[in-house]
C-alpha cells in the first residue's frame, strides 16, 4: 500500500513537471521586445508537400537585438518561408534580399505589453490548471486505496504531501509568470 502512495505521488508529480515544461516552452514563445529565434518555434513550412518546421529547412539567428536572420538551406524555400511567416500571423513582416530572410521586429507599444502580459496569465493559469488536475487525480487514487484498505492516517498523510507538492508547484508557476511580465513590462 505504501508503495501505490509513492507511485501516486510521483506520477502527480510527473504530471505537475509537465505542466511547467509546457508553460516555460509556451512563455518562451511570446515575445518580449527583443528578437529571439524561438520566437518561430510553431512556424511551419510547405517543404516538398509536408509541413515541416522552420527551424528544419533554415538556420535561425539573431544579429541584432531587435533583428531575426532567417538563412535556408535552399534559395527556393524563401518564398515559402515567408509566406508561412504571414500565415503564423505573429505580426511580423519578413523581408528578403535574395539571400535571406530578415524580420525586424518593432519595439513594444505599452498596449501590446500588456496584451502580452494577459497572455501570459492566461498560460500560467492554463498551468496552474494542470497542476491542480494532477492533484485532484491523486487524490482520487487515495480514495480508491481507501476503500482497497489503505489506512485512514496514511490516506491523510499521503493527501498533504499532494497538497505540499501542489503549492511548491503553484509557487514555480508564480515566479515563472512574475519573470516573465518583468521581461515583457522592461523596456
Amino acid at each position: 500500500m505504501e508503495d501505490d502512495v509513492k507511485l501516486v505521488l510521483e506520477d502527480a508529480s510527473d504530471k505537475m513537471d509537465k505542466a511547467l515544461d509546457h508553460l516555460d516552452r509556451e512563455l518562451s514563445k511570446v515575445r518580449a521586445g527583443k528578437a529571439n529565434p524561438k520566437m518561430l518555434d510553431g512556424v511551419m513550412v510547405d517543404y516538398y508537400g509536408s509541413m515541416t518546421p522552420l527551424a528544419q529547412v533554415a538556420n535561425i539567428n539573431t544579429p541584432d537585438p531587435r533583428t531575426i536572420a532567417i538563412q535556408p538551406w535552399e534559395k527556393g524555400m524563401i518564398p515559402v518561408i515567408e509566406k508561412a511567416i504571414m500565415a503564423a500571423n505573429l505580426g511580423m513582416n519578413p523581408d528578403n534580399n535574395g539571400e535571406l530572410v530578415r524580420i525586424n521586429v518593432p519595439p513594444l507599444t505599452e498596449e501590446r505589453r500588456k496584451e502580452l502580459v494577459k497572455m501570459a496569465k492566461k498560460l500560467a493559469e492554463d498551468s496552474r490548471i494542470g497542476v491542480r488536475n494532477a492533484r485532484r487525480e491523486a487524490m482520487d487514487e487515495f480514495k480508491k486505496l481507501l476503500k482497497a484498505g489503505l489506512p485512514e492516517d496514511m490516506e491523510k498523510d499521503a493527501a498533504d504531501q499532494a497538497q505540499k507538492l501542489t503549492d511548491r508547484y503553484m509557487k514555480k508557476v508564480d515566479e515563472m509568470l512574475e519573470a516573465k511580465e518583468k521581461d515583457i513590462m522592461t523596456v
